[in-house]
């Protein structure tokens, strides 16, 4: 670390759900549905200063040969009409939903996404995901005719003419390119924040590019310390290509915490909580992912399965299975061999994000060290509890950060972009 200032933490909750995350058996443990979870959520972060909430959207219940799995959350509610009604409850928090470029229209999204920014006064933003799953497609007119290597076209041409509707004046937008042809205007003025927040998610060498060019933040999975500064130094070289400063791209990885009041006490319930979200059904439906046959017969208490992976199946519908599912397994047996790990082990071992564990001074440490020595800008905080999961963390933990001059100890600004600090683009 140099004699540069301390930078400023950037924190963002996360609603949890759309895989095994939430830890349904605890009695605090609430509905994923009403809105009263979303709101005690959004609340608790912005009581304690976070930039924004942040939801995730699952377009059709996941598959495996045929089976939906009973941990995934099942009925989550569309994530616009959700943000809008938390504008009525927040102030200053930025409002995220992640919506996918592959199977809505620009129009559409930019007007829906336009009039969250003006119910908000300026706090919207949007988190571009794609696909090129038929599963999911399924549900919608076009189905799933988008082949996987055409996602970040679509996505990089869906959000420029994105942005040229929000931009556009009386004479309105004229788009002509690859995957759109469209003419017309919003109905509704120019967003309060000119443009609203862009996040992306992507990992592949395409995704960071895409960041590079069109983000304003990226939700990135890696963060352990030494991937971290890796990735993050490899993402902000990527942005001088495109005119644009380090600082104009927020690198904010997804994580989780558990707290106690000694260290010890938090490691023993890390442990606990992990078994807990990697149940033996869950150990069997993570193998599933990898090794591309039926696995219900297995012993999720034994060893990994002998034979290799069918690199063909087609069994994992509405999941990304791994890109080489036979090296991916060679190298879970290398990790179970050498930390003689059973099958339920190793996925609790492999299958988690990372995670800060500890007293609230010993997270607060680790958070400021990361952020300080460039593995991130900051976090994106995952609870295993909804909705009373993030209420330790804002009321231990920030309040160290704060102490230390690296958090914020009030709003300084109204809109996303102001907490962020991203200026407003102008009209191009």
């Amino acid at each position: 670390m140099t004699d540069r200032p301390l930078k400023q933490i950037h924190l963002a909750a996360h609603f949890p759900g759309v895989n095994n995350t939430t830890v349904w058996s605890d009695p605090a443990a609430g509905s994923h549905i009403e809105f009263e979870s979303f709101r005690h959520l959004a609340q608790t972060a912005e009581r304690g200063k976070f930039d924004f909430f942040f939801l995730a959207e699952g377009l059709r219940l996941r598959e495996t040969n045929g089976r939906i799995h009973d941990l995934d959350v099942v009925g989550r509610p569309e994530s616009i009409t959700v943000l809008n009604a938390l504008a009525a409850v927040t102030e200053k928090l930025g409002l995220a939903a992640t919506v996918n470029a592959t199977f809505n229209e620009p129009y559409e999204l930019a007007r829906r996404f336009a009039t969250l920014d003006h119910l908000s006064g300026g706090r919207a933003a949007w988190n571009v995901v794609t696909s090129s799953d038929a599963f999911t497609g399924e549900n919608f007119r076009r189905g799933g005719y988008l082949d996987r290597a055409d996602r970040y076209t679509r996505a990089a041409e869906f959000v420029e003419l994105a942005r040229e509707f929000w931009d556009a004046d009386e004479n309105g937008a004229r788009h002509s390119g690859l995957q759109f042809e469209v003419e017309g205007r919003l109905s509704l003025p120019r967003p309060p924040q000119g443009h609203p927040v862009v996040i992306q998610a992507g990992d592949s060498d395409e995704g960071r590019e895409f960041a590079a060019a069109h983000a304003d933040v990226i939700f990135s999975r890696h963060s352990t310390l030494a991937d971290g500064q890796a990735f993050h130094a490899d993402v902000k070289r990527r942005l001088a290509a495109y005119g644009r400063k380090p600082d104009e791209l927020k690198i904010l990885p997804g994580v989780t915490f558990v707290l106690a009041d000694t260290d010890a006490d938090a490691a023993e319930l890390a442990a606990e909580i992990r078994r807990t979200q990697v149940s033996p059904q869950t150990a069997i439906n993570f193998l599933e992912q990898v090794w591309g046959v039926d696995l219900s017969d297995h012993d999720p208490d034994g060893p990994l399965p002998a034979f290799d992976p069918d690199p063909t199946s087609t069994i994992i519908q509405g999941r990304v299975r791994h890109n080489d599912p036979v090296a991916t397994a060679e190298r879970w047996r290398a990790v179970a061999a050498e930390k003689k790990l059973t099958s339920r082990e190793l996925v609790i071992e492999l299958s988690g994000r990372q995670s800060f564990i500890g007293s609230p001074a010993t997270v607060a440490e680790q958070i400021n060290h990361f952020v300080q020595n460039d593995a991130s800008d900051g976090y994106i905080l995952v609870p295993h509890i909804t909705p009373g999961g993030l209420d330790e963390f804002v009321d231990r933990v920030v309040p160290l950060l704060q102490e230390r001059g690296v958090f914020r100890t009030e709003y300084t600004g109204s809109t996303l972009r102001d907490h962020l600090g991203l200026p407003v683009p102008g009209r191009r």
